[in-house]
């Protein structure tokens, strides 16, 4: 089948790859010259374990290729997916649809024949028929069906999630669309991914509401983080507890310093302007929102406290920036609140994240400094502060930090690293959501998180 995405970014990339890799012959469309060309080379712009391997595979074999001629990958294409930005626009939250209203008037100038167009991004209940109605309204001749087809990609595991899906949810309001996606999605049969067939806002909300929902399981984990602390119970143990339940399960109920990405801050502010816009507010994920921005910027005095409740003049050292691990993504990363608010404090920063540097520089080069590993990091610290749960932070040798510090002050904001094993190094351990003792309710406590990152 041959495939048109408009959009190279993460979801356009990552669609495309494995589109062409089920045997599809896939080009994908952006405007940016230099950026087509550099994937044409497999240079790929962003972090995701496993996409380099993908692209050069599925190039080599001339079943994926880069353009920005969009009339010439409409033309011959049975399925054209919009996978463009929809970021918060600026001043009041909404979704900002500018570029897929674009997309859907280039595509209309060009599409030949009976084409399905599918709306990859995420976007407001409604957008689908938007989008239709551009279509009409540029090209009156157009035989077009228009899909939703959000996508549920976590960065770090988007290869895994495509090919391997929960389900696939297709929301369409044209029967004839309903053929020609179950032949998009064939090659995915053999793994039983339920197909799911929905009118097209059912599909639209259904991303927002998936999102919104995860959302607010990391907050409801970190406010009982905080309850433990204050009660002296140990919240991993309540994680695996409730999360044992069938009816709640074990994922996202890793208690941390907030949830942040590309994703999470920007479809639940959306979901509650929708809410706003149809007189149905989604009083939970605005308290969400709150809760996770006050929450981030209480890791910069949690740290503080640790500190003897003065940093000032004091070298803070940072692991990990990145919202989450294997990705270089600096979107609403809670790291970038803690370092301000450490700074803000007098503190002078020193920080090391294994992909997240160069977007970093761009948020808070001038306040912080950069180290190369987490070791260089610590040296002449008065603190370390744990922020981002990369595997290579997971077994640190302790005795070799401790012996670079200046203080030995550990701050593990993901919890990953056992008290009583920390502190037999001589740190002054501080954790999210755990006693002080290294036993809690008669439980060792235990290695890691009790569900998964973000």
């Amino acid at each position: 089948m041959k495939i048109a995405i408009v959009g190279a970014g993460y979801v356009g990339l990552v669609t495309g790859a494995c589109f062409a890799d089920f045997g599809h012959d896939v080009v994908c469309v952006d405007k940016d010259q230099p950026r087509v060309d550099a994937l044409n080379r497999c240079e790929v712009p962003i972090y995701e374990p496993g996409l380099v391997e993908l692209l050069r595979s599925n190039l080599g074999a001339g079943r994926l290729t880069f353009t920005t001629d969009l009339k010439l990958a409409v033309a011959g294409a049975e399925v054209v997916f919009i996978a463009v930005g929809t970021p918060s626009r600026r001043g009041d939250g909404h979704a900002d649809l500018t570029y897929v209203h674009e997309a859907a008037r280039q595509i209309a100038t060009a599409v030949s024949g009976f084409t399905l167009v599918v709306t990859k991004s995420t976007v407001p209940v409604g957008t689908g028929d938007e989008v239709a109605q551009i279509i009409a309204t540029t090209n009156p001749e157009a035989d077009i069906a228009v899909v939703s087809n959000p996508e549920f990609l976590r960065e770090g595991a988007a290869i895994e999630d495509f090919k391997r899906p929960d389900r696939i949810v297709v929301g369409i309001e044209d029967e004839r669309a309903r053929a020609v996606m179950t032949e998009v999605y064939r090659p995915l049969y053999l793994n039983q991914a339920p197909l799911m067939f929905t009118g097209r806002r059912t599909a639209e909300l259904t991303k927002y509401a998936a999102n919104a929902f995860l959302a607010m399981k990391v907050t409801f984990i970190n406010e009982i983080a905080d309850l433990c602390e204050a009660t002296g119970a140990d919240v991993q143990q309540v994680a695996r507890g409730i999360g044992l339940d069938n009816r709640i399960g074990a994922k996202f109920l890793h208690a941390g310093p907030g949830y942040g990405g590309s994703c999470f801050p920007k479809d639940t502010l959306a979901l509650v302007k929708i809410g706003q816009d149809h007189d149905s507010p989604m009083r939970l994920v605005e308290t969400t929102i709150a809760i996770n921005e006050q929450r981030k910027r209480a890791m910069s005095r949690k740290v503080i406290a640790a500190c003897g409740g003065d940093v000032r003049g004091k070298t803070i050292g940072v692991l990990g920036l990145t919202f989450k691990p294997n990705t270089d993504d600096m979107r609403e990363a809670p790291s970038i609140d803690i370092i301000q608010g450490l700074v803000d404090r007098g503190a002078h920063v020193v920080a090391y994240d294994p992909q997240g540097m160069v977007a970093a520089r761009m948020l808070v080069d001038g306040t912080v400094d950069f180290a190369d590993s987490a070791y260089e990091v610590a040296v002449d610290a008065d603190a370390l502060v744990l922020v981002t749960e990369w595997n290579e932070f997971r077994s640190l040798d302790l005795a070799r930090i401790k012996a670079a510090m200046k203080s030995a002050v550990f701050v593990d904001l993901r919890n990953i690293y056992r008290r009583d094993e920390v502190v037999r190094h001589g740190f002054d351990y501080t954790s999210i959501g755990r006693p002080a003792g290294a036993i809690a309710d008669g439980v060792p406590e235990s290695v890691g998180a009790a569900g998964e990152p973000l």
